[in-house]
């Protein structure tokens, strides 16, 4: 799985960076199924998380989270990243 992790009208600090690394890692279950993971992080008046993940069977799932808060702003957008992730993983699952 490759991960990138952009950041769009704003430097990324350390810790932030850390955070996203962090909180990806509740995916790692999925690790072998997933080829890439793009993260971008916009920040205007509040931040906005968006995130594509591409499969190996070639679903593409895009999902987004946006907060005043930065970490409030990644936990949404990982909420719903989660339950992607494990639909896509069920459905593969049961097809084999």
């Amino acid at each position: 799985m490759t991960k990138s992790i952009t950041a769009v009208g704003f430097e990324l600090e350390e810790k932030q960076s850390d955070m996203i690394q962090k909180k990806l890692e509740r995916v790692k279950y999925a690790e072998d199924l997933i080829v890439d993971l793009i993260v971008r992080v916009k920040h205007d008046k509040a931040y906005n998380f968006d995130t594509t993940v591409n499969f190996k069977w070639g679903a593409v799932a895009h999902v987004s989270g946006e907060d005043f808060d930065f970490g409030a702003a990644l936990n949404k957008m990982m909420d719903v990243l989660d339950t992607k992730v494990k639909k896509e993983k069920d459905k593969v699952q049961e097809k084999k």
